[in-house]
């Protein structure tokens, strides 16, 4: 007879710290941290740290939204922090963090305001074994979690880029903040942490490059596995509202539709929201399609036939295309939604790759024009599939992740 299972963070006490985000490529990766580490047997807390004005604690009710917006995480203990209304009108804060903010320095407002958030008596009173960071912004909270105990930060990818490309479309005043001084702060908060996960294979070789005394681990995600049917007529488009998302959409539809309307078209996701600011008159061209923000946007797989993914724009791994890919449905893609990826994508035979608008449109008249569904077991084998199986699955993460964290709190014990 076999013995019971060994569990490697069984009795390990894990805290997880992130954004009070919702409906992006990062909550997602934060669940399916939650999930691996629970399924390791750690007990973990979940941190999540707001980047607006008097989310404390202890108001809960502010919290409420987030709260709702984010079920899966309240199947167990969960925390909230966030930095108290006055912490923004100290003469230090407007100086040093939002005068910078005022020229596009979007790392120093995130460190800051991240540097005053409040934390439960609670909370910080607890002894962690070992803390899960995610971005470089939230380190000064790691760091008071952690008290010796080692962190784990999840670089996500290079936050510069992110920071460069957000800059493009907003005003700023001059002198504007430069790619430069974005990285040098990101990189300064990095070096704090004991080990460093990068979640692409791009970001990987370029943090190694740019911290090379550091020690690095490549580690794709967990994503959630996305329904593999039953199937239906819809032309699926997910995408959450961040710039990258929003240029790519506005592309799609300024640029392969050309005016042109797929009735099964559906663009799911609060996407909707950053076209109808960037260009309303775009907007309401194809208000037909956006169905808006969902609950659970992995569900819209399930009555889908072909997944799209215009990407034109962005850096680092894109977790939107792991959940179409978990999908199994053929795909109709630019080869940029890829990036980050140690894949071959020529070798998946349910994708076809289209860089100009001229063949993405030709591509989808094509795939519209045929009505056919792919069944359940077509979907479970395609290469996809078998892809996101191998690499971005709970049990790939899970398996990965007990190779590196125990062996990190085992160090830090005999320290």
């Amino acid at each position: 007879m076999n013995g019971p299972a060994v569990l490697p963070l069984a009795g390990r006490h894990v805290a997880i710290v992130h954004p009070a985000w919702h409906s992006c490529g990062t909550y997602r990766v934060v669940l399916g941290q939650v999930a691996a580490y629970r399924a390791l047997g750690a007990r973990v807390a979940p941190v999540a740290i707001c980047d607006l004005p008097g989310f404390t604690p202890d108001r809960a009710w502010r919290w409420r939204s987030f709260v709702e917006a984010t079920p899966e995480l309240s199947q167990g203990e969960r925390w909230f922090g966030g930095a108290p209304f006055h912490a923004f009108a100290a003469p230090r804060f407007l100086r040093d963090v939002l005068w910078p903010f005022f020229h596009g320095d979007q790392a120093v407002i995130r460190a800051g305001v991240a540097e005053r958030a409040e934390l439960a008596l609670g909370l910080t009173d607890r002894r962690f074994d070992l803390v899960h960071c995610n971005h470089f912004f939230l380190m000064s909270v790691a760091k008071r979690l952690a008290r010796g105990a080692p962190i784990l930060l999840d670089s996500h990818d290079l936050q510069a880029r992110q920071f460069a490309l957000m800059n493009e479309h907003s005003f700023l005043l001059p002198p504007r903040v430069t790619y430069e001084q974005m990285l040098a702060r990101e990189l300064d908060l990095m070096r704090g942490a004991d080990l460093l996960l990068h979640l692409n294979a791009q970001e990987y070789d370029d943090f190694r490059a740019l911290l090379p005394e550091k020690e690095h681990a490549l580690l794709y995600p967990s994503a959630p596995a996305a329904p593999l049917g039953p199937g239906g007529g819809d032309i699926l488009l997910v995408a959450s509202n961040n710039s990258a998302n929003v240029d790519s959409v506005c592309w799609f539809l300024r640029e392969v539709l050309a005016g042109a309307q797929i009735p099964q078209l559906r663009i799911v996701g609060n996407v909707d929201a950053g076209v109808k600011a960037r260009d309303p008159a775009l907007f309401a061209a194809h208000r037909a399609a956006f169905v808006g923000r969902v609950d659970d946007p992995g569900a819209a797989y399930a009555t889908a036939r072909l997944a799209l993914l215009p990407t034109i724009s962005g850096h680092g791994l894109s977790i939107k295309t792991v959940e179409a890919m978990a999908s199994g449905l053929p795909l109709l893609s630019t080869s940029h939604a890829f990036r980050g990826m140690s894949a071959d994508i020529s070798r998946f035979a349910n994708v076809a790759i289209a860089d100009n608008a001229e063949d993405f449109a030709r591509a989808l008249r094509a795939a519209a024009a045929d009505d056919s569904v792919p069944s359940e077991a077509q979907r479970a084998a395609s290469d996809t599939r078998r892809f996101y199986d191998a690499h971005f699955s709970l049990d790939a993460y899970r398996a990965n992740l007990a190779a590196l964290a125990p062996r990190l709190i085992g160090a830090a014990m005999r320290v």
